[in-house]
């Protein structure tokens, strides 16, 4: 078997190996909630299947309650791969590699460059240690932070509460205990602020979080160009998403002001950071709320971090691109830097990618499901960009309704160009981290 493996692991790409990777992850997860001790009602090996993908995807979308159909077995078992989908299966495996003294192979190498899109400049080793120890501090203050809200809301199980939806939350995964997520708190501040924060914390990305670590510590004069744009994308894209819910949407505005802001500011943050907890009922939106939570979610977070769809830095790309060609320059700057032509290239190549697979999956429900048309282009986008929000026709979805989902969630976390270029890249053809860094 050992040579086998050694064999398989020789013949197929990094990018290859990396959605065998998250696959197997998967297909265990699976053969694992089947088991009796993880189920409180019978549960399909399909619904098992959409959960298990949801779950390592960082998705949300479920077919089946947490807290009715799965035992607290179960809850665990989700929560772990949850875990393992938010920072990377191979950040974990490379972690244990390198916590027993072993140097990581140059496969591991470029297994953890390409799930994460390192760009240069970052050593390895030095940024899974960063990621696993930052993900850990961060969702322990979660979890503190967290209790005494669910402490006070009389949940005799507080810390289970606490460290579940701590994780969820940064791991940007949207899986809750609540079967209408928050919307029975929609009007609690210090919950909502608490997932909020999380939720950013996730979305930005381990590239910002390492790049500010060695700033505080003087190992940089100053945080990488690609900090600034992250950071600086995420506050507008916030501010103008909590501006427009704000004063657009009736289904708010009989609320107190600070009421009304809370939600319009939460419900702008769980779609760009595709974490997928909702405090309104996502049905009851207006049209232009809905399509605009839709816009939100298809941009999304930001590279090397748990959060889906697009990515910041790929918007921005496509935009300065943009710019430049209404502008006549021959040169695609943004902030007066000049963005590398190899960039620029990957960026509209995952641009493009992505927008296929959106459209390949709505078509493909549309043909399958009965459902209206905006509720199916939102469904697709929730999960190609594994946000998990939903209009309410998840848990009705046909058979083959789940098998697009599952594939447009497992796509969203591997990313649309690395499952093209995995599928069809040729085992002479070398792929490098710049080949797809964004």
């Amino acid at each position: 078997m050992r040579r086998f493996i050694g064999i398989l692991v020789k013949q197929l790409q990094p990018l290859q190996l990396l959605l065998l990777g998250y696959l197997s992850v998967v297909l265990l997860g699976t053969l694992i909630l089947s088991l009796p001790i993880c189920q409180i009602n019978d549960i399909s090996f399909l619904d098992n299947l959409f959960t298990s993908t949801s779950a390592v995807s960082t998705t949300g979308l479920v077919t089946k309650s947490l807290s009715d159909d799965y035992t607290l077995l179960g809850r665990i078992i989700i929560i772990l791969m949850i875990q393992i989908g938010g920072i990377g299966f191979m950040s974990v495996a490379s972690f244990v590699v390198i916590g027993q003294g072993r140097k990581l192979t140059m496969s591991n190498v470029e297994m953890v460059k390409n799930d994460f899109s390192l760009p240069e400049g970052f050593v390895v080793e030095d940024f899974i240690r960063n990621v696993v120890v930052f993900s850990l501090i961060i969702e322990f203050l979660g979890a503190l932070a967290l209790f005494p809200s669910f402490f006070h809301l009389g949940f005799w199980n507080a810390v289970w509460y606490s460290i579940f939806h701590s994780i969820s939350a940064f791991c940007t995964a949207g899986f809750g205990l609540f079967n209408n997520s928050f919307e029975s708190y929609r009007d609690n501040f210090s919950l909502n602020f608490t997932i909020a924060v999380l939720s950013y914390m996730g979305a930005i990305g381990f590239i910002v979080f390492t790049d500010i670590w060695d700033f505080i510590k003087g190992k940089k004069t100053r945080v990488t160009y690609t900090t600034e744009i992250i950071l600086k994308f995420t506050l507008i894209l916030s501010i103008f998403g909590t501006f427009l819910i704000f004063i657009t949407e009736p289904s708010i505005k009989d609320l107190p002001s600070e009421h009304r802001l809370l939600s319009a500011f939460f419900q702008s943050m769980t779609a760009m950071t595709t974490v997928g907890f909702n405090t309104v009922p996502i049905g009851g939106l207006t049209h232009s709320a809905f399509f605009l939570v839709i816009l939100l979610m298809i941009v999304g977070a930001s590279p090397s971090g748990t959060g889906g769809g697009i990515k910041s830095t790929t918007v921005t790309a496509v935009y300065a691109q943009m710019i430049s060609v209404l502008k006549g320059n021959i040169k695609v700057t943004f902030q007066n830097r000049i963005i590398p032509s190899h960039r620029l290239v990957t960026a509209s190549a995952n641009f493009a990618f992505y927008i296929l697979f959106l459209c390949g999956g709505v078509y493909l429900l549309l043909l399958t499901e009965p459902f209206p048309f905006s509720q199916v282009i939102f469904e697709a986008t929730s999960a190609l960009g594994t946000v998990g929000l939903s209009a309410g026709i998840t848990s009705s979805l046909s058979a083959l309704g789940k098998i697009i989902i599952i594939f447009l969630m497992f796509a969203g976390r591997v990313g649309p160009l690395s499952v093209g270029t995995a599928l069809f890249t040729s085992k002479d053809k070398k792929i490098t981290e710049d080949d797809l860094a964004i």
